[in-house]
């Protein structure tokens, strides 16, 4: 891969480092946020579904609306868009202005994360498409390494008003160097609400969305409260929040090295299966294993590398279904991935308030049987 490929992709890498960890902060943030505004647990996770909610519906739309641009320039308007909607969220006066802050952001990421697959595709060969993707996507794995255990520190120190300005200069930073360090492509694709129609009921790839809908939210319906049960459940303070975030992100990383290097080996189908084998078994471990904090950390290693085989898989199995509409039906992916963390976020709230934590992993159990029933359904058409 040339020289000026890799660069242009690990600056792309950052880009999804910066939304990552701003789109997903109120997570290690939540008690921050909450004591700040003076919120409940379940008004703060409703940030979290706010903006999945706005980024499903908003990203096929504005790629039939905006879709026709370079793509370089979609994400740079998304990144301007993000960065300034932080920059609100860090000086919101009440809920209501953090609540439209958070859907402004949503509408920003819909212009970066769904973009930036196709963008980091067109700089390489075919043959390179997969690696170029899961480097892309290594950005997601350094937020949980870097970017959500800092904002957990950041918060508990300096409060979550700082955490969101620091937000919105990295995403305006970053804008600056994509600008300067990626290349200008041709226009996207011109897409019109047919087509986008036709891809979102695709006899096979309808199913596949299913798939990442279903993990995203198996996923998050035990994620989403991962503060408050690490408080209550194995008795840690922001300390063990921060400390579990940095456990998730180590193991992300190496999730994400190591599928760069097996891409080239296997299929993404093999790949997508092995993470989700590796999720339930994690699952049923919390659900067997009495909780204290060796076990929390040795699950969250498991957890964080199953997620980081799960993600790239996915994205690299679209590009692969797709063909030349990738840049569309990956835009429906990642509606389908953040739908998905809004419904799982949303059912979070709601199994840990009635029945507490047990309830929360069974209903990740649940949701990742029906992502394996998807799956399977998608893989019987050729």
């Amino acid at each position: 891969m040339p020289r000026s490929a890799v660069t242009a992709l690990r600056t792309l890498s950052l880009a999804y480092f910066v939304q990552a960890t701003g789109a997903l902060s109120v997570v290690g943030a939540l008690a921050a946020i909450a004591s700040e505004w003076r919120l409940s647990d379940a008004q703060t996770a409703l940030l979290i579904t706010v903006f999945g909610i706005t980024f499903a519906v908003a990203a096929p739309l504005l790629q039939v609306a905006l879709g026709h641009l370079p793509r370089r320039r979609q994400v740079l308007i998304g990144l301007g868009v993000f960065s300034a909607a932080a920059l609100v969220f860090a000086l919101a006066p009440d809920y209501r202005a953090l609540l439209a802050s958070r859907v402004a952001m949503g509408l920003g990421a819909a212009l970066i994360g769904p973009v930036l697959g196709a963008l980091a595709a067109g700089l390489v060969t075919p043959q390179q498409q997969g690696s170029a993707i899961a480097m892309v996507l290594l950005g997601l794995s350094m937020a949980g390494l870097v970017g959500m255990p800092l904002a957990a520190w950041m918060s508990s120190a300096w409060g979550a008003r700082a955490l969101f300005l620091a937000v919105g200069a990295a995403g305006l930073l970053t804008a600056l160097l994509i600008r300067l360090r990626v290349p200008a492509q041709a226009g996207g694709q011109a897409i019109s609400l047919a087509t986008l129609g036709r891809v979102l009921v695709h006899p096979v790839l309808l199913p596949a969305y299913l798939v990442v809908f279903f993990i995203a939210a198996g996923v998050y319906a035990t994620y989403a409260f991962i503060a408050p049960i690490i408080r209550d459940v194995f008795h840690g303070g922001p300390q063990t929040v921060s400390a579990g975030m940095a456990v998730l992100g180590v193991a992300g990383v190496l999730g994400n090295l190591f599928v760069v290097r097996a891409a080239r080996r296997y299929s993404a189908d093999a790949m997508l299966v092995a993470g989700m084998l590796l999720l339930a078994l994690d699952l049923a471990l919390l659900l067997l294993v009495p909780p204290t904090l060796a076990l929390l950390f040795g699950v969250l290693l498991l957890w964080a590398f199953a997620t980081d085989i799960v993600w790239p898989s996915q994205q690299r199995r679209i590009v692969e279904l797709s063909s030349e509409l990738r840049g569309v039906a990956l835009a429906v992916t990642a509606s389908f991935v953040f739908a998905g963390i809004a419904a799982g976020s949303a059912l979070a709230g709601v199994l840990y308030a009635q029945d507490g934590y047990h309830a929360n992993l069974l209903g990740s159990l649940g949701l990742l049987v029906l992502a394996a029933a998807c799956l399977w359904l998608s893989r019987r058409h050729p």
